[in-house]
């Protein structure tokens, strides 16, 4: 089979590892891919936001499968792209994939279908929602997101009326995310502890994944902004048997069949952020794509090959297929950044250890940010550079293997946390 994955990040890493250990697989390409990527697949040199020129090198090579990594190409239309022009695609329709291009929309369709979410209000005027931030009534800290993509930053938790106020007016401006921003929401505020949950769909049938637990925030015990993710583990130690079978009852069915109700077939992969709260699972936001560094640490686990489960995600039939399993290993991702992340970073610095770090048994080190130099080096060149995943036959021995494949790469600047998986380790 002739693959073409779409992206060049962690994920598209990670998907690329797996998919090349595929015996079905006969070619694979990655547009644009980055340094790591590179052993695995040939290099188109395509970003993966120009729609037009993919939809155009997908016909010309005759892919028998495209899996689109990144969200905004989906949002923006590629798989229908991809579709009429007769080309299986591993990802949703723009018509579906509003589900994470609109924050608004996905909150409004979980009020419709009965999801259970945090309690909402939809504001698109600054004074309006100043107002409504400033009323007595209101309680905090609570959440303010922009309605659009924000590559994952369009999120601030207020604790006073204030900061609230300041970032509502900031995204209603424009001035935080442009027109990513011109409608936010105010939501309650959950508490609990969130759990990062995947299922594979076809249109009508789905087949669930196992969870992940992620690590958004730059420092050690959860200090400092977000960020896109910092680290990860699998499988949850916190979604026990009856929980996910109420995630499966109350989330996933309602979401895939009222996708199908509202005309909205969705093909590829459903991220669910949950919040595991004291009143049950809550719904915090719905991605239309594998989870970054989630799938770091889901493909080497799986026990089996993704290339037929991906492909009858984008042509059916994932119902004829055995349900996917995972090995009873763990598995744990530490993100390796650039001094800066989350703001402006410096790029093209050399990196150090990568042999070494892949010498150690049972690591795989997937490029997010990565580049060649003009002299063949790796290069850093972005914010989240490397993940380090390990496999071990717990999360606290997949976290000590990890951490020593970490102590093996060094850059100027380089910066991780030091507790990923720590509050799991038993």
């Amino acid at each position: 089979m002739k693959v073409l994955l779409v992206g060049g990040g962690g994920r598209e890493a990670a998907l690329a590892w797996g998919l090349a250990r595929s015996p079905r697989l006969t070619t694979l390409a990655c547009a644009p891919g980055n340094a790591g990527i590179e052993r695995h697949a040939r290099l188109v040199p395509i970003g993966a936001e120009d729609v037009d020129a993919i939809t155009r090198h997908a016909a010309e090579a005759r892919y028998d499968l495209v899996v689109v990594g990144p969200e905004t190409p989906l949002v923006a239309g590629l798989a229908d792209r991809l579709r009429a022009a007769g080309i299986p695609v591993f990802g949703p329709s723009a018509a579906a994939a509003i589900l994470e291009g609109s924050k608004v929309f996905s909150k409004e369709f979980m009020a419709r279908h009965r999801i259970p979410t945090a309690a909402f209000r939809v504001f698109d005027d600054a004074a309006a929602a100043a107002r409504h931030l400033r009323a007595p009534a209101t309680r905090y800290p609570l959440v303010v997101k922009a309605d659009g993509l924000a590559a994952g930053k369009g999120v601030v938790i207020a604790t006073d009326a204030a900061e609230a106020v300041t970032a509502a007016d900031q995204m209603l401006s424009g001035r935080a995310f442009g027109d990513a921003g011109r409608r936010v929401l105010v939501e309650e505020m959950l508490s609990g502890r969130e759990v990062s949950f995947f299922v594979l769909c076809d249109g009508l049938s789905f087949a669930e994944l196992d969870p992940c637990q992620d690590y958004k925030r730059i420092g050690d015990g959860d200090r400092g902004p977000n960020t896109g993710g910092m680290g990860t583990y699998s499988p949850s130690a916190w979604l026990d048997a009856a929980t996910r079978e109420r995630v499966r009852a109350e989330v996933v069915v309602p979401t895939v069949r009222g996708l199908a109700e509202d005309g909205r077939l969705f093909h590829g992969v459903l991220f669910i952020g949950l919040m595991l709260t004291a009143a049950g699972p809550r719904v915090l936001e719905y991605n239309v794509r594998f989870g970054d560094p989630e799938t770091q640490v889901l493909v080497p686990r799986l026990d089996g090959d993704w290339l037929p489960l991906l492909h009858a995600c984008a042509t059916g039939g994932l119902a004829a297929l055995p349900a996917p399993r995972f090995k009873s290993e763990a598995a744990v991702c530490v993100v390796m950044a650039a001094a800066g992340y989350p703001g402006a970073v410096a790029k093209g610095d050399p990196i150090e250890g990568l042999p070494a770090a892949e010498d150690v048994s049972g690591v795989s080190v997937f490029h997010a940010g990565t580049a060649r130099d003009a002299l063949g080096r790796v290069v850093t060149a972005g914010g989240r550079v490397l993940g380090v995943t390990a496999t071990g036959p717990g999360i606290a021995a997949a976290r000590a293997t990890a951490y020593r494949a970490v102590s093996r790469i060094s850059w100027r600047g380089e910066q991780h946390r030091t507790d990923i998986a720590a509050d799991a380790a038993r």
